[in-house]
């Protein structure tokens, strides 16, 4: 789906596929050199290659069950947001949701625009109900995001993750319900 951000550029909202496995490495490299709201560290992100982002891919292309969508402006890779199920029957109804935006970026709607297009994805999916994720307690702006879309706190782990330069942080637990089953 095609969108016009503020600065008149266009934003087209896709899903992936294995050939995008270059740029979504190169992205995924530049995201960990921008932010520290990533998991994924600078040296872990240096040291994929073009394979490990084609198995990546593969597992989301290969399976209608999960969404991997990515935004794409002017040619150019800034953004991806996925949903993955359980493989669990008993959490069938869960999806777990992860979005990255590059920092240059920030503040057009393109996070709203791919929360958007995977949010109608999961209200249309045979089994899914509750769309969840963790965030770094620090990202006010994306947990701002989140709650505007009706996502709700439910849980807090302290010190769940250790920055390189040694400091802790804590992450927040969101989740929606978006079907009832």
């Amino acid at each position: 789906m095609q969108h016009f951000l503020p600065n008149g550029q266009t934003l087209l909202v896709r899903p992936a596929t294995l050939e995008d496995a270059y740029a979504l490495l190169a992205l995924y490299q530049q995201l960990t050199q921008e932010t520290n709201f990533l998991l994924m560290t600078k040296q872990e992100a240096a040291s994929l290659t073009v394979a490990d982002e084609t198995a990546f891919l593969r597992s989301f292309c290969d399976k209608p069950q999960h969404l991997f969508l990515l935004a794409v402006v002017e040619g150019e890779l800034v953004g991806t947001v996925s949903i993955r199920q359980s493989g669990f029957k008993k959490e069938k109804h869960l999806g777990q949701l992860g979005i990255a935006v590059s920092h240059a970026y920030w503040n057009m709607g393109i996070g709203r625009r791919l929360m958007t297009a995977a949010l109608r994805w999961a209200e249309e999916h045979e089994e899914l109900e509750i769309i969840h994720f963790n965030v770094f307690a620090n990202n006010e702006r994306a947990i701002q995001l989140y709650r505007n879309f009706g996502f709700m706190e439910y849980g807090r782990f302290q010190e769940a993750f250790r920055q390189p330069d040694g400091s802790y942080g804590d992450s927040i637990f969101m989740s929606k319900r978006i079907k009832n089953g």
